[in-house]
C-alpha cells in the first residue's frame, strides 16, 4: 500500500505498515476451498489496521454490519526473524491482542496478515524456509489462529528466492497445523498476476503447497479500462488460469482456490475510484465462481470523508457509513 490511501502495506507517518475464521472448508490438499456459505464464514474478513487510520472498535463495525471476521493488519519483523505488529509491538499483552478478545468475545475471529508494503519482510530477515515456517508459527500460537494471510508486496514480492522461501514456509505451517487455511495475497495487473504473481503460484504448486486461496489486490493498476468492477473481473478471470494452469485444476476448482482484496472508493491513482456498484460486481462474480474469499482495504476507510480527512482513514467519496462492509458481507 501506498502513502495518503494506502495500498495494503505502506502508510504516511508510521513506518513498516500499510494492509480465523470457522471454515466450510475440506481437509487440506483437498479440492475444497474456503467459501460462503454460512454466517461467520471465513470467505468475508475485510481489513482493519488498528495502527493508523482512527480505527473504528471492531465490534461496533460488527454491531452495525453483521460482520464477523476481521483481518488485522500488519505482522512484519522487528529487525530479525521475529514477528511483532508493525515490526514494534509484542503478539500479546497489548491493544492488539484486546482487540482480537473483544472481537472472539462477540462472537467473531480474526485472520492475521503478516507482510504489506512498507517495514521489515519475515521473508526477507528469516534466512530460511524453516526459519520463516518458525516465526509464522510464533503469530499462529501467539492467537491460536485458524487461517493466517500472507500478504507479498515490494521487494518481497520481487524476490525469486524469497518468494520460494514463503511458500515452502506456507507448506511447512500447514503440516504443522491440520485444517490452518492460509490465503496468499498480492498485486495484479488488469489481466491477472504478473510474472511474479505467475511465478509464485507455478513456486507454489511445484512444492505441494495446498494453498487454500491465491488472493489478488485489483487497484493501483497504473492504467485500466472501464469500470473497476469489469477489471476486477478481468483480473480474477487471468488469476484463476494461473492457478488452473500450474496446479492442473478443472475450472470449479480452480475458481473455488482464488479470492480478492478490493479497496473501497478512491485508490492511490487518480483513474480509479471503486464504488459500491464495482462492489456488487464483485460480489456476484464470487457469488457465481464460489471464491475462497471476499475481502477489501479497509474498514477504516468505510466511511465518508470529513474536514481534513485523510485517505487513510475514509474512501473519499460519498457513502454512509460502512457501505462497502454491509456488499462484502452478503458473501457470507
Amino acid at each position: 500500500m501506498h502513502v495518503a490511501v494506502s495500498r495494503r502495506g505502506a502508510t504516511a507517518a508510521v513506518t513498516g505498515l500499510s494492509c480465523l475464521l470457522f471454515p466450510l472448508i475440506g481437509a487440506p490438499g483437498s479440492s475444497a476451498a474456503p467459501r460462503s456459505g454460512a454466517a461467520g464464514s471465513m470467505a468475508v474478513a475485510p481489513y482493519e489496521y488498528l495502527g493508523w487510520g482512527s480505527p473504528q472498535k471492531p465490534t461496533d463495525v460488527m454491531a452495525a454490519t453483521g460482520v464477523k471476521w476481521f483481518t488485522l493488519a500488519f505482522v512484519l519483523s522487528d529487525g530479525g526473524c521475529n514477528p511483532k505488529w508493525d515490526g514494534t509491538r509484542a503478539l500479546t499483552g497489548g491493544s492488539d491482542q484486546a482487540a482480537v478478545n473483544s472481537i472472539r468475545g462477540a462472537g467473531g475471529d480474526v485472520v492475521v496478515s503478516v507482510g504489506g508494503w512498507s517495514g521489515n519482510k519475515l521473508g526477507e530477515k528469516c534466512s530460511s524456509a524453516s526459519a520463516l515456517a518458525g516465526a509464522y508459527q510464533k503469530v499462529i500460537g501467539a492467537y491460536h489462529l485458524k487461517a493466517l494471510d500472507i500478504d507479498i508486496e515490494n521487494t518481497e514480492f520481487s524476490n525469486a528466492t524469497v518468494r520460494k522461501r514463503v511458500v515452502d514456509a506456507l507448506k511447512i505451517v500447514k503440516t504443522d497445523n491440520p485444517g490452518l487455511v492460509t490465503y496468499v495475497t498480492m498485486g495484479t495487473t488488469p489481466n491477472g498476476p504478473d510474472a511474479n504473481g505467475k511465478d509464485l503460484i507455478k513456486k507454489g504448486a511445484a512444492a505441494g503447497f495446498a494453498n487454500d486461496g491465491w488472493v489478488i489486490m485489483p487497484f493501483d493498476f497504473n492504467g485500466h479500462s472501464g469500470s473497476m468492477g469489469s477489471a476486477t473481473v478481468s483480473a480474477l478471470e487471468g488469476l484463476k488460469a494461473a492457478v488452473k494452469g500450474a496446479y492442473g485444476y478443472p475450472d470449479d476448482t480452480a475458481y473455488r482456490h482464488i479470492g480478492v482484496s478490493s479497496m473501497n472508493g478512491k485508490t492511490d491513482e487518480a483513474d480509479e475510484t471503486v464504488t459500491t456498484g464495482d462492489f456488487q460486481t464483485i460480489l456476484n462474480y464470487a457469488r457465481q465462481h464460489h471464491m475462497a474469499r471476499y475481502a477489501f482495504w479497509a474498514v477504516n476507510r468505510d466511511r465518508q470523508c470529513g474536514s481534513g480527512g485523510s485517505g487513510d482513514s475514509c474512501s473519499g467519496v460519498a457513502q454512509a457509513p460502512y457501505a462497502f462492509t454491509k456488499i462484502v458481507v452478503q458473501y457470507m
